[in-house]
């Protein structure tokens, strides 16, 4: 039997790819090299900061309007077709509340943050290639499948990326993760006057030949991903094109001063809002 998977692409353009489902097992119809970067965000619904309102099926209802002017420039930005936002749902919006609320203890905080993680390792997964896989059932029956090419290593910016290294670890066992540190982070409400400098910077081998998952929870201002960024394609020649940048929470400032310098790095993030939780590191972490 046949599902049909929709993607979209512009508000007023969906693409289509057939997935040939049966006995032999799942096969694209396009190729096996991940799903194009489309873009995620149409309409308000496709917000994640949205109000959550269930219709009691666990589904969420289209807002009327934008909650915030971030929002709206998500909308209308042309960086979208570059940047994914995780479809809105109840639970995600449960998660962006809890990890905001000052009364959410510590170990509920590290416990929310890791499902959030996950969540937005998850979807990253999708977006790297892999290649056509046959197998074997335990009951002899020939089952075509996939499986993920190898080349893939995830960088976290510290100190904050590294909350995000053990939800990249659970879904990935044997990867290589390195490791930046760059001074002077991004700042609430964009006014720090020192420029990010690195101070410490460990790799994994041939990284110019790697697709690289750059973990930052919390996307601020953007000069602290703009500088990582900076130093993987120039100082070590990595492509453009194999950087993903990962946050859970973003700013559309801080997107769109990622996205003037870097157009061809795609972002992942689980929400677009001018309100991120700048302590996020602290409370993972316990040092507030």
């Amino acid at each position: 039997f046949n599902i049909m998977a929709i993607r979209y692409n512009e508000p007023s353009t969906l693409i289509k790819m057939d997935y040939n489902i049966g006995i032999n097992g799942c096969k694209p119809a396009s190729a096996l090299n991940g799903p194009p970067f489309q873009q995620c965000i149409l309409d308000s619904k496709d917000v994640s900061r949205a109000a959550c309102r269930s219709d009691g099926t666990g589904r969420q209802r289209q807002p009327s309007a934008p909650s915030t002017a971030a929002e709206e420039a998500a909308d209308s930005d042309s960086s979208g077709s570059r940047v994914r936002v995780l479809t809105p749902s109840c639970q995600l919006c449960e998660l962006h509340t809890l990890l905001r609320d000052r009364d959410t203890s510590r170990s509920d905080f590290v416990f929310y943050a890791d499902r959030l993680i996950r969540l937005l390792v998850e979807e990253a997964l999708n977006y790297l290639p892999y290649q056509s896989l046959s197998v074997l059932t335990p009951g002899g029956h020939p089952y075509d499948g996939l499986r993920a090419s190898r080349g893939s290593c995830g960088i976290s910016v510290m100190p904050s990326g590294e909350a995000m290294e053990k939800g990249l670890r659970d879904c990935c066992r044997a990867i290589r993760i390195g490791k930046m540190l760059i001074q002077g982070g991004d700042c609430a409400g964009g006014d720090c006057a020192d420029a990010p400098e690195p101070v410490y910077v460990r790799l994994p081998p041939r990284v110019h030949q790697r697709r690289v998952l750059l973990m930052q929870p919390v996307l601020g201002d953007g000069r602290v991903a703009t500088k990582a960024l900076q130093l993987l394609t120039e100082d070590y020649q990595v492509p453009e094109s194999n950087l993903f940048l990962l946050n859970l929470f973003s700013t559309r400032h801080g997107l769109d001063s990622v996205l003037s310098e870097y157009p061809d790095v795609r972002v992942l993030t689980t929400e677009v809002h001018d309100l991120v939780p700048y302590h996020f590191c602290a409370r993972y972490f316990g040092i507030d």
